[in-house]
């Protein structure tokens, strides 16, 4: 079965600038890869996307060239840096522009167009906040539509404090950040796959009807 992982790039660095964060994603590529799925990067800081929580902000906005990408994809992974111990403000930026994807349900069951799509996440940073902006992402993920397999996130932050970045430190050997990688992969593969043979049967349309009626 053919699949296709997205990884959107949240680094606040401009090209040509090194990125850790895509030296990162392309280690998490590489296991992909190797596990015959199709990969694609996407660098946010390449385009001019506007604040706002639709699905497209118009005036030049580039977040529906990223959104038609995402809903393409069967696996879908946020790569960010940590910031003052969290994600960064452009990883924040995306989950506030997928909420337009919340108004975007079909006509016949009302399902978001990631429905029937996983996601996940990788972090890294030279100080602590992985595990906080894990969290925050993987929340947004599933109110967003998307399925989280298990342990779908790995993340590299180095010794506490101050440090080394992943490049500097060869983040791509530790041990422990590439286990999480492989897992992550495996488990995100095996659930893309069977969502694709299997879709989900909620019909939200149905749900909010009843839902109504509930709360009579």
């Amino acid at each position: 079965m053919n699949l296709k992982a997205l990884f959107l790039n949240c680094t606040l660095k401009y090209p040509p600038e090194v990125s850790n964060t895509r030296a990162f994603i392309e280690k998490a590529e590489s296991i992909f890869k190797d596990l015959q799925v199709q990969t694609e990067v996407l660098r946010l800081s390449d385009y001019s996307i506007k604040f706002g929580t639709s699905s497209d902000e118009k005036n030049g906005d580039e977040w529906p060239t990223i959104l038609d990408k995402i809903k393409a994809a069967d696996i879908f992974i946020i790569a960010t840096p940590i910031w003052r111990g969290d994600r960064s403000s452009i990883a924040k930026m995306v989950a506030e522009r997928l909420d337009g994807i919340l108004e975007e349900g079909n006509n016949e069951n009302g399902q978001y167009p990631t429905y029937n799509k996983v996601a996940g996440v990788i972090v890294d940073g030279n100080e602590d906040g992985a595990k906080k902006a894990i969290s925050s992402i993987l929340f947004d993920f599933s109110e967003h539509g998307f399925t989280v397999p298990v342990n779908a996130f790995s993340y590299y932050v180095g010794e506490a404090g101050p440090g080394p970045s992943y490049i500097e430190a060869e983040g791509d050997t530790h041990e422990f950040t590439n286990n999480m990688l492989l897992t992550m992969a495996h488990n995100m593969i095996h659930v893309a796959t069977l969502l694709k043979e299997n879709p989900y049967p909620t019909n939200l349309k149905e749900l909010e009807e009843k839902a109504t009626q509930l709360s009579k």
